[in-house]
């Protein structure tokens, strides 16, 4: 499996800008199609966003399309969240995942998840 640790959460204000990075540990990172999914209080964690390990294919959430930007760096083995136009409903912890496939919008087709880290957004 691979590693993965999420940082950059935190507390940012509405309408605000927040980057949020995933760092890996797998030397096949650059095989690897990458996601970030989140999980609000109560609720069941929900896509977010997803890339291609070419880097060619993203999907987003309508919930954050246009609003959100995933990117990788394969050398870095880095994976990144910009998050723009913030609202208390992005308030969630996020988390990082891998898996060595195309790309899902399921959970359960990903393998490798890091702990997390909380974004929170306040009004």
């Amino acid at each position: 499996q691979v590693q993965l640790v999420e940082s950059g959460g935190g507390l940012v204000q509405a309408v605000g800008l927040l980057w949020l990075s995933c760092a890996a540990s797998d030397l096949m990172f650059s095989g690897l199609a990458v996601a970030w999914f989140r999980q609000a209080p109560g609720k069941e964690r929900e896509f977010v966003a997803v890339q291609s390990a070419s880097g060619y294919t993203t999907d987003y959430a309508d919930s954050v399309s246009e609003r959100f930007t995933i990117s990788r760096d394969n050398p870095k083995k880095m994976v990144y969240l910009q998050m723009s136009k913030l609202t208390p409903d992005d308030t969630a912890v996020y988390y990082c995942a891998s898996r060595l496939f195309g790309v899902s919008r399921v959970a359960t087709d990903f393998n490798s998840w890091g702990q997390g880290t909380q974004v929170t957004v306040s009004s």
